[in-house]
């Protein structure tokens, strides 16, 4: 199963592992989308930085 991830609020003010991380997911600007695989990693991943990204399965 995939993941699909866009970035949707500026990572400008958050704090810098927070911007670490959605660099390490690929997105460099706002409503750029990447695909992964369903994984415990990209969830964690994906949990910290959930209030800057929009998720969407399948």
């Amino acid at each position: 199963m995939k993941i699909k991830v866009e970035l949707v609020k500026s990572p400008i003010g958050a704090i810098p592992k927070h911007r670490k991380t959605v660099e390490a997911l690929g997105l460099k600007k706002l409503h750029s989308t990447n695909e992964f695989e369903d994984n415990a990693a990209v969830r964690g991943m994906i949990k910290q930085v959930s209030y800057l990204l929009k998720v969407t399965e399948g």
